[in-house]
């Protein structure tokens, strides 16, 4: 695959030249104006503890987590008080809390929904990255039941990846990060993330209620965990289906440089740490090669790294001229970057947002207005913004 390099490409050059910069509004309504929409950001709701993930409700309220360990509501625009009850115990610490939220497909039928969280062991010294499913009552959760524990215990607080998605089939999708396991640059081909008898560094594919596909690549393969649909992940923290062709593409932290936005293909090699584009932080030299037969490449990578986050494609009616574009999400670069592709190739990159914040989740509201959820590096609050057009 030949890849396309973004910022010296002539679709890059042409969006420098055509977009006009914007800078962090400092109030609602200032005006962020590019060559192909123009729009304001507005505050939703506001004094949230790292916000982490957004779902919308068939009556367009949204559910949100707070990585603490709250599932929250907004109701007719409003940010209620009372988080629900009913969330699984999660272990607070660095990277981990409660994490994603998500509708099952026929929520307005079953009204189930699932979080991702970091499960703590019983004394709370390790985690690992579990998934619960519970129906939501409008008020609080009940029949709540762990469907998946990941393997990937850890005393570490990092790298827990967590995004769930849904296929067109129901197949349920989900990220696990490789749980911030360093790597040698003398044994890199028996880094977890490379090692088919654990979840470190995966992305899994499940039947709704937990149970593993018949079909999925690994099963019935000798020491390989049956849940595994991708490996070689370093940490996936933006997962999607691209809806109009059924694609599926995740974006995952590098190191020091070499994030990556890759298209992800049933048990597909994703090369981490034995390939890519990055430095250990503090400059050591990970990788032997940015490349090695039978691993994939990323379809963008982005040098120095924005430490992606959220990923989302666009299909709404309120932003025309950004329809079918891909929005991803900087917590380093505190940025949201929109992508064009042509089919599977990126084929252009735009900075719409810059210094705003630290982006952890995009989601389109019912409204067709594109949420972002804010998150503090450190202690803080934050808010949950949209893009409106003006």
């Amino acid at each position: 695959m030949t890849r396309v390099v973004l910022r010296i490409s002539v679709m890059s050059l042409l969006l420098t030249l055509l977009a006009v910069p914007t800078v962090r509004a400092q109030e609602d309504g200032e005006l962020h104006q590019t060559h192909l929409a123009s729009f304001q950001v507005v505050t939703v709701a506001d004094d949230l503890d790292h916000p982490w993930s957004m779902a919308f409700l068939p009556n367009g309220d949204m559910l949100f987590t707070e990585r603490a360990g709250q599932l929250r509501i907004i109701r007719d625009g409003v940010l209620q008080a009372e988080p629900i009850a009913g969330v699984p115990a999660v272990r607070a610490q660095g990277q981990g809390g409660l994490l994603e939220v998500a509708l099952h497909p026929d929520f307005a039928q079953n009204q189930l929904i699932y979080l991702t969280f970091s499960k703590p062991n019983a004394d709370a010294t390790e985690g690992t990255t579990a998934l619960v499913r519970g129906r939501f009552d409008g008020e609080r959760l009940t029949d709540v039941e762990e469907i998946f524990e990941a393997k990937a215990w850890s005393r570490r607080g990092s790298h827990f990846g967590s995004r769930i998605a849904f296929d067109r089939d129901g197949y349920l999708f989900m990220t696990v990060g490789d749980r911030g396991a360093s790597p040698d640059p003398a044994t890199v081909n028996s880094h977890p993330a490379q090692d088919l008898s654990n979840h470190q560094g995966t992305v899994i594919r499940l039947h709704d209620d937990g149970r593993v596909p018949d079909d999925n690549p690994f099963v019935g393969r000798a020491g390989a965990l049956p849940e595994i649909w991708s490996y070689g992940h370093r940490n996936l923290q933006g997962l999607a289906f691209n809806p109009e062709t059924g694609d599926l593409w995740i974006d995952e932290h590098g190191p020091q440089g070499g994030d990556e936005l890759n298209l992800i293909l049933p048990g597909r090699n994703y090369g981490w740490p034995v390939i890519g584009y990055g430095l250990q932080y503090g400059g050591t030299v990970i990788h032997a090669s940015t490349r090695q037969e039978g691993m994939e490449q990323p379809r963008h990578y982005w040098v120095p790294s924005i430490a992606t986050s959220g990923l989302l494609f666009y299909t709404g009616d309120a932003f025309p001229g950004w329809r079918g574009s891909v929005f991803v999400g900087g917590l380093a670069g505190q940025q949201l970057a929109r992508l064009t592709l042509d089919g599977q190739h990126v084929t252009g990159e735009e900075t719409l947002l810059e210094g705003y914040g630290r982006i952890r989740d995009i989601r389109q509201g019912p409204d067709g207005f594109i949420y972002l959820a804010i998150d503090a590096r450190g202690p803080g609050t934050t808010p949950i913004v949209r893009l409106e057009p003006r």
